[in-house]
């Protein structure tokens, strides 16, 4: 049901011209102001640098008020999926737009259990890369890689294709996450087992070895699920922005997801939880810092040092996803038992920052990224694997994002315009005379 409260009218008027503008109400939320035709009748084209004030597409996946710190997947509140679903469950809903039904369910799981490995002739591409190779180039070039088995789902239009990709990707993902890490211990590879839940198979592959299975907490189980159901979907951020735009090409669907992941791996994306951990790190080497004087130097805007973890582009008030992540993380590390100093030095910089009336007014509250770090820490992950896991829990997200615009051709990616400031015109100089 659409709010009626929404305007219905705009017009913008351009020199002597003007053009009624049409109002595209939304069931909730902002409404967006059709532009489309600007270009054609006022021969102007809008500008919106970064595109903070443009919808590119409408949809149906995600709906997010910063203000109110909201976010729901097909209508329903994240809270009730992170409490009360598998990472399979929402990865279904996202891609198909209803919570499955139990057959639903059961038949999606064991699509998914089906694909799980990976061709034998895969363990010669993860040999070439060098030890030292970050597990997200691997991860990213392994998803184009994998494509190349897989050709005759390549086609966007078709349903089955569609079907038989996401399946694919959902169900290797881990395998080739693990194996990234495996390659960077020099470790043996380990396969999945279908006899494991989605997550049990996927901690086994990470620190199992072939002498022995790794003993899977179910705590520790439950806290990854969580972790990748509050990573699923987040509107149209930059790397689900991406997928779209590659998909716009008529790229196959691991090839969008691949661009997805580059996307992912910036520090101002995906890789914002790792540098949290690098945050705390450098407030535990330098030892001279204290919780106060790492503080009043984040306030410095001189400084190069910045509280990471702190604050949301999105979210004004507080993110939910951390609210979530906070009541799992006392429970995560009471559990692992571990002695880290930097998740020591994160609960005394949290609880400082919570009380500094610099960031408490400039509502810059620990984020999902903060906790979600603390979280891959403790439960044994290394910092250059955090990304990657973000980009598996991610996975559902860009996939039914990219569905969606093959469903609405109308919500592609076209071309989109600049205001040219360069030379007119010059005249070609010889190279003699330059």
């Amino acid at each position: 049901m659409t709010d009626t409260s929404q305007p219905t009218t705009a017009s913008i008027t351009v020199g002597d011209s003007e053009l009624d503008l049409e109002v595209l109400p939304a069931t909730i939320g902002s409404p967006g102001v059709d532009v489309s035709k600007v270009r054609a009748s006022l021969n102007a084209v809008t500008y919106d640098p970064g595109f903070a004030n443009t919808a590119g597409t409408r949809s149906a996946v995600t709906y997010i008020d910063g203000g109110a710190g909201t976010l729901r997947h097909r209508g329903y509140a994240i809270e009730d999926l992170a409490e009360k679903c598998t990472f399979l469950e929402v990865s279904y809903l996202l891609l198909f737009g209803e919570l499955p039904t139990r057959e639903e369910l059961d038949n999606w799981t064991t699509s998914v259990r089906s694909h799980t490995l990976l061709s034998e002739e895969m363990k010669r591409f993860f040999d070439a890369f060098p030890r030292s190779a970050h597990p997200m180039a691997i991860l990213s070039s392994a998803t184009n890689a994998i494509s190349t088995f897989y050709e005759a789902y390549y086609d966007p239009k078709s349903a089955d294709a569609f079907y038989q990709s996401a399946v694919r990707l959902i169900a290797k993902m881990p395998t080739i996450a693990a194996w990234a890490y495996k390659k960077s211990v020099s470790q043996p590879y380990m396969y999945p087992r279908n006899d494991l839940t989605y997550i049990e198979s996927f901690l086994n592959m990470m620190f199992g070895l072939p002498v022995e299975d790794a003993k899977v907490d179910p705590v520790v189980a439950r806290a990854l699920n969580v972790l990748l159901i509050l990573h699923a979907d987040h509107g149209q951020n930059c790397s689900t922005a991406t997928v779209r735009f590659v998909g716009s090409s008529d790229a196959n669907l691991f090839a969008s997801v691949a661009a997805g992941m580059n996307a992912l791996w910036g520090p101002l994306h995906g890789g914002a939880n790792q540098a949290v951990v690098e945050m705390l790190s450098e407030i535990h080497d330098d030892p001279d810092m204290t919780m106060e004087k790492a503080i009043e130097r984040a306030k410095d805007r001189d400084d190069p040092f910045r509280l990471m973890g702190f604050g949301h582009r999105v979210y004004k008030n507080f993110d939910p996803r951390a609210q979530i992540l906070k009541r799992f993380a006392d429970d995560v590390l009471s559990r692992v038992g571990i002695d880290d100093p930097l998740l020591e030095i994160a609960k005394q910089l949290e609880a400082a920052a919570l009380e500094d009336e610099y960031f408490v007014s400039r509502n810059l509250y620990p984020n999902v990224d903060f906790y979600s770090g603390i979280i891959f820490r403790a439960l044994g992950f290394p910092t250059r694997m955090f990304t990657v896991l973000f980009a598996i829990g991610r996975l559902p997200g860009w996939i039914a994002n990219w569905k969606e615009m093959h469903d609405d051709p109308a919500t592609r990616i076209a071309r989109p315009r600049q205001i040219y400031e360069g030379p007119i015109l010059r005249d070609y100089l010889p190279i003699t005379e330059r």
